[in-house]
């Protein structure tokens, strides 16, 4: 059993079958807090985002930092799933995993014999999530989904066009992230029912679903015969100063709205009519977005204006580049962007989970896999207990991938 010092998943095993964001984000989570995850790719290719933006090494075109940041810690053991011989290294792997993830289109675990029939009658205390656009039930459920469609068919993007004279993409694939948090946290709550009572659990999370919940004012009010509550977003500002802008909030808490009155001098808003309540602020937002961005031109630089609003308890912050963000003190202080190894690099940049536990931030536990199949030979070796011969044979094959001195 692990003991009190370990990762908080010490001795959880995960077999990851993802690709892309979705899934290997929600692996990530678990391969930090200690779970070892055994990822599966794709002989000779891997997973997709190998060959994304910003390659870490010259001649290399499976090294992109997508990859690197979403899958660090993880072993990579290339197998051809669709290979005859593939199924029972798939339930030999089923056997010694706590956890199972997928984000395949459904129906397609069911073809390779991976699904959660398969492989909880042989495991079956075996928690197994799939992810996918639009859940594995319903009219949509065979679509290929990202999180340009999903935003799409989740209102999002008809809410983010605001004055826009159509909608637009938007850039955080925010419905992959949410995917992969709701699998994660899923997943710990099936592990924490499994203890209590030996149970598996069957998972299955909507990333069209997730969108839809992240979403914080216009369907809680629709569903009960409420208007619909477009954008833009009333008591939210962003106003520029000097060639930069400051970001500001009015509303989420019932004091903004008085202290912001007080820091600017104007009492008499408080009492008049228009502004009076939050309702009348809404309906009147284009006036009294006016007042406070005329306000906020007193100011000579942003830095200025963010100084006094949070003085006076008013949230605001400088809109930042993504170059500021990582220079930023208090991230550094936070070691938000922790260093891994790299054989082509020494060592690479990526980013942190976002939590700390027991005061200390939490660190990857090694690097992303520097190879398609890297660890083949050790998952199967030292997990599964194959011989040297059994994995020779695999590999000629072609069922597995073993890279040169691997």
């Amino acid at each position: 059993m692990p003991g009190p010092d370990d990762s908080l998943l010490a001795g959880v095993t995960v077999l990851d079958f993802t690709r892309v964001l979705a899934g290997p984000y929600c692996t990530r989570l678990l391969s930090d807090l200690g779970a070892r995850v055994i990822k599966i790719e794709r002989p000779g290719e891997g997973d997709d985002t190998r060959r994304g933006h910003a390659q870490m090494e010259e001649g290399r075109a499976d090294q992109a930092t997508y990859f690197i940041r979403i899958n660090a810690g993880k072993s990579s053991l290339a197998l051809d799933l669709s290979h005859p011989k593939a199924r029972e290294v798939v339930l030999d792997l089923a056997r010694a995993a706590d956890v199972v993830v997928e984000n395949f289109l459904p129906g397609v675990v069911a073809k390779l014999g991976c699904d959660y029939a398969a492989l909880s009658a042989v495991k079956p205390g075996l928690v197994y999530c799939s992810i996918s656009g639009f859940g594995q039930s319903g009219p949509l459920r065979h679509q290929p989904a990202f999180h340009h469609i999903v935003n799409a068919m989740s209102g999002i993007m008809y809410l983010e066009q605001q004055s826009d004279p159509a909608p637009r993409p938007g850039y955080l694939q925010a419905a992959d992230v949410l995917a992969g948090t709701h699998a994660f946290g899923a997943i710990l709550a099936a592990l924490w029912r499994r203890a209590q009572t030996g149970r598996g659990a069957y998972l299955d999370v909507s990333m069209l679903e997730c969108l839809v919940g992240a979403e914080d004012i216009n369907y809680g009010g629709m569903l009960n015969a409420g208007n619909e509550y477009p954008g833009p977003r009333p008591g939210m500002v962003v106003h520029g100063i000097g060639g930069r802008h400051v970001a500001m909030q009015t509303v989420g808490a019932p004091q903004l709205w008085a202290r912001l009155v007080a820091m600017m001098g104007r009492p008499e808003l408080e009492t008049d009519a228009r502004f009076a309540t939050p309702a009348g602020r809404r309906e009147h937002w284009a006036e009294l977005h006016a007042i406070i961005c005329g306000f906020l031109d007193r100011f000579k630089t942003v830095e200025e204006a963010v100084a006094a609003l949070t003085a006076a308890r008013v949230p605001a912050a400088t809109v930042l580049s993504p170059a500021e963000v990582v220079a930023h003190p208090h991230l550094a202080e936070r070691q938000a962007f922790p260093l891994i190894d790299h054989p082509g690099r020494g060592a690479v940049r990526i980013t942190a989970v976002p939590f700390h536990v027991d005061h200390r931030p939490v660190t990857p536990r090694g690097p992303a896999p520097y190879r398609v199949g890297e660890h083949t030979r050790a998952v199967l070796s030292e997990v599964l207990g194959y011989s040297r011969e059994r994995i020779e044979e695999l590999g000629r094959l072609g069922t597995i991938e073993i890279p040169a001195a691997s």
